[in-house]
């Protein structure tokens, strides 16, 4: 592998890459997580039965938020202008679990990944805490980036059935 950390100085310090001669360009990024959970507090959630309201509306707006607050939560991240945050939850009752997928778009120097990452993990947690109290076994799992493009770099996509970048 000849690629190098961007975040790693000649040093081997830590350091917020300089974009400031990158051009501006649209950039877009999506990530998913999925929270597995029992079949009943599924259940409930989408019977609108649980106390603490809509969950899934919480959850979608927990993880705008978090897009929006990225660059206050990751250290090397830059604060962006967001143009762009969609998050979508889905409910997959074959598995017990909700597949959440998140969108973020911007105009600018930098990605959006760790936005998109943010905010689908960010709505994962939301579920997690409003249903704790019925159901403490809950996992998040699969948090990836599944699309990116913009920027110098250009498209990368996740292979449909394997992981792997296209």
């Amino acid at each position: 592998m000849s690629q190098k950390l961007t975040h790693i100085d000649e040093k081997g310090e830590a350091r917020m890459v300089d974009v400031g001669e990158k051009a501006h360009s649209q950039r877009v990024a999506v990530a998913e997580s999925r929270i597995v959970m029992q079949p009943e507090t599924l259940d409930l959630i989408l019977s609108g039965g649980h106390k603490k309201g809509d969950v899934l509306a919480t959850a979608r707006i927990a993880g705008i938020m978090a897009a929006k607050r990225t660059g206050d939560l990751i250290p090397m991240c830059h604060p962006l202008m967001l143009t762009r945050v969609k998050v979508d939850l889905q409910p997959e009752p074959e598995r017990h679990s909700v597949r959440i997928t998140a969108e973020c778009g911007v105009t600018g120097q930098t990605g959006v990944e760790m936005e998109a990452l943010t905010a689908a993990s960010v709505a994962a947690l939301t579920l997690y805490d409003m249903c704790k109290a019925v159901d403490r076994g809950m996992v998040i799992e699969q948090t990836r980036l599944l699309e990116k493009r913009g920027g110098k770099s250009g498209h990368w996509r996740v292979e449909a059935g394997n992981g792997s970048a296209s």
